[in-house]
């Protein structure tokens, strides 16, 4: 029989986590609840197909609370004068670990990651109804997973069933996604360091991609290395579904068959970045499959890379969400002008909306947990302000398609730069600086 304790289980990411952090999180967030019980579940497994599941990742929120990795588990915390954090989870089965591999148990996991309580999941349900009872308010994520919705209506209704016996169910129900998205916004120096490594990481792949591609290849044999160097550096999985477009393909801002031969004469976008230990990075590079940018091709990159080092300076403490998208704008539409692409007075162009022929999406978003991360970007009508520990991403873009208004020199030219970029008390930290981004650069790179 193996052995059914710790000593049974390969090294995971949660070995190198201070898990005093998650405990701290989870009592900043009983705080911030008053009173109530706060039910948080993790992801459900997937079936790809028959008997197939998709790679397990847990839900961010649950992660970020618990940094369990197990599915089938539900954090519940109980807020007020005696506050305390419960897990629910598998129970030890060392018949199944012999084909799934190691499970915690509710006892192991209660001492590993510094919960109050644990508990079998079975026991989840009929336990619910008697944390729910006599409490004022519920807070759970209504609308996220059916099945979850299901659950908690019935653990509702049977605390209502009571009544007779002076029970009441919480009369309030939010959403505690709120309380987490303000919390998850401002990133820790355990998150930062993660984030840094996930970039680096992101970076080499980039830089082997550069050097992997040249006409005659397909755009899937370059999204190969980047897999390849995301594995090799230690990421888990990749954090989106790489976009590797090639030519026209470059204009479709979320194309992602990846599947054309690449010619010559060709810009090739990628957009990549991997995971590491639930965490994004969310990198582009775009630049001439054959190592060397024509004239207008350049023209359309340095612009761009204008636009982008407009933004970057734009970022500092105190600085709405906003700004840097509003600079990087205005040094598109005034290139676009001048090179002929754009007709009238920016200031026009940018009321009008015209530039969204050419540029139609927004400069930021932030990043952290999720690729698109949690929080908020207006409040109160007001762009947020940026404060340190935030993380965003920069990535102007310029995509221009054939069409009989365009010079033929121009058509297809897809560039975007992107980069992750940490709000600090002096401006900003570009994470993923090692990934080459002047046209000098890229193609002393590209001709090694």
């Amino acid at each position: 029989m193996p052995p059914s304790n710790d000593a049974a289980r390969e090294p995971t990411a949660t070995d190198n986590m201070d898990i005093s952090v998650f405990s701290d999180r989870r009592a900043r967030l009983l705080a911030a609840m008053g009173t109530g019980v706060a039910v948080i579940p993790t992801a459900p497994e997937k079936l790809r197909n028959r008997d197939s599941h998709y790679p397990y990742r847990a839900d961010s929120y649950f992660h970020y609370l618990s940094a369990f990795p197990e599915p089938e588990a539900v954090l519940v915390l109980v807020a007020g004068a005696e506050p305390k954090s419960l897990l629910f989870c598998r129970d030890k089965d060392v018949e199944r670990e012999t084909w799934e591999g190691f499970r915690y148990g509710p006892e192991a996991a209660c001492e590993r990651f510094g919960f109050d309580g644990a508990h079998s999941i079975k026991a989840v349900d009929e336990k619910l109804v008697e944390l729910l009872a006599n409490q004022p308010s519920l807070w759970f994520s209504l609308g996220h997973d059916a099945a979850w919705d299901a659950r908690i209506t019935q653990a509702l209704n049977a605390v209502r069933a009571q009544t007779r016996t002076g029970a009441r169910a919480p009369a309030e129900i939010r959403d505690v996604r709120c309380a987490i998205d303000a919390m998850r916004l401002i990133k820790d120096s355990q998150e930062i360091d993660v984030m840094r490594r996930a970039a680096d990481i992101s970076a080499r792949a980039h830089r082997r991609a550069m050097r992997a591609a040249a006409p005659g290849r397909f755009e899937y044999q370059i999204e190969a290395e980047l897999l390849h160097e995301f594995r090799a550096g230690g990421s888990q999985a990749p954090a989106y579904t790489s976009i590797v477009a090639g030519g026209a393909n470059a204009c479709i801002l979320h194309y992602v068959d990846n599947s054309r031969c690449l010619r010559d004469g060709d810009m090739l976008l990628i957009d990549a970045g991997c995971e590491l230990d639930g965490y994004a990075s969310d990198i582009t590079r775009s630049f001439p499959v054959n190592g060397r940018f024509s004239g207008p091709q350049a023209d359309i990159y340095d612009l761009v890379l204008d636009a982008q080092a407009a933004a970057i300076a734009a970022i500092r403490p105190g600085a709405d969400f906003n700004e840097p998208h509003a600079q990087a704008l205005k040094v598109l539409v005034q290139g676009l002008v001048d090179l002929g692409l754009l007709h009238g007075a920016v200031d026009g162009i940018i009321e009008s909306e015209a530039y969204k022929r050419f540029y139609m999406h927004r400069t930021s978003h932030w990043l952290g947990l999720d690729v698109h991360d949690a929080g908020e970007y207006k409040q109160g009508g007001q762009w947020v302000a940026l404060q340190p520990g935030m993380v965003l991403t920069i990535e102007p873009g310029c995509y221009i398609r054939a069409a009989a208004d365009v010079p033929p020199a121009f058509h297809d030219i897809g560039v975007r730069i992107e980069d992750d970029a940490l709000v600090t008390p002096d401006g900003c930290d570009i994470l993923s600086r090692e990934a080459p981004k002047t046209i000098a650069d890229i193609e002393a790179l590209m001709a090694e």
